[in-house]
């Protein structure tokens, strides 16, 4: 096999072809835009403030998988969100169209505990710099991060920077007056059957937390806004700004608000596996 049929094989593997391009840019509110580290900016920022972070499938043992197709029907096409790895599949397959080069890679979240790699982000090489990608980390980060160490980026009031320990690169961000490590990686590329068998962790391990409640978050500048559970919590830079219990009567009602709209069916079920 030359080396141009391999990197088309690589390529090939993540069915990049099957995005409709056209839709995702007109879900993100996005024009076509050539590569380029503005390019980048703006679509990073324009995904992580439509599509939502949730896993209300997982919770109702209905999630469709990881194919491309399944992802953008869900994420594109419904208006609905998904977890890192719909997020960052659909992300990466989109730059890769418009040009972009991108290495996709797996993250241990919380990294000063143990535990597996379960977190899919994205590197990607514009204007002969790198940066890290991540619109699927949840409570995570609105712009690019620059793949440089300490370099401090404000992320919709929160200071995140990346620290380097040999090859392992960690997401820190500023809270409570200090560091905290966000998610590790090595620069090891993934490949798809990586994220299927995370995926299966995920989505069915009875000490995943995304399995047993619902985990909806939505970040805009200087808010960050969660439903996790029956818990409502709206948090700043500055801390912890509301928290509520949402009833079974305005369960719907705040899933739309945060940007997730389900089906009556959808909404029934999970008022059941809450126990509503």
């Amino acid at each position: 096999m030359t080396v141009t049929a391999e990197r088309q094989h690589v390529t090939d593997e993540w069915n990049t072809d099957v995005v409709d391009v056209t839709a995702y840019l007109e879900r993100i509110g996005e024009p076509r835009l050539s590569p380029s580290v503005e390019a980048l900016h703006r679509l990073h920022r324009a995904h992580v403030r439509t599509i939502p972070f949730e896993n209300v499938d997982v919770v109702l043992r209905s999630h469709p998988g990881l194919e491309m197709a399944d992802i953008q029907a869900k994420l594109v096409h419904r208006r609905r969100g998904g977890y890192c790895y719909e997020h960052a599949l659909l992300f990466a397959a989109v730059l890769e169209r418009l040009g972009f080069t991108v290495t996709r890679y797996m993250a241990r979240v919380e990294p000063t505990h143990p535990g597996p790699y379960t977190h899919m982000m994205l590197v990607v090489s514009v204007d002969g710099a790198e940066y890290l990608a991540d619109v699927g980390f949840g409570a995570g980060i609105l712009e690019p991060m620059p793949l440089r160490e300490d370099t401090e980026v404000d992320q919709a009031g929160w200071p995140h920077r990346l620290r380097r320990e040999g090859s392992s690169w960690t997401l820190e961000r500023w809270t409570g007056g200090r560091w905290e490590p966000l998610h590790a990686f090595d620069p090891i590329p993934s490949r798809p059957v990586d994220y299927e068998v995370a995926h299966h962790y995920t989505a069915t391990h009875p000490n995943s937390p995304f399995v047993g409640k619902p985990v909806v978050m939505r970040l805009d500048q200087g808010r960050l806004r969660k439903l996790v559970g029956t818990e409502f919590v709206v948090e700043t830079p500055e801390g912890e700004s509301g928290r509520e219990t949402v009833p079974p009567e305005r369960l719907g009602e705040t899933l739309r608000e945060l940007d997730v709209e389900l089906t009556p069916e959808e909404l029934s079920a999970l008022r059941t596996e809450l126990g509503m």
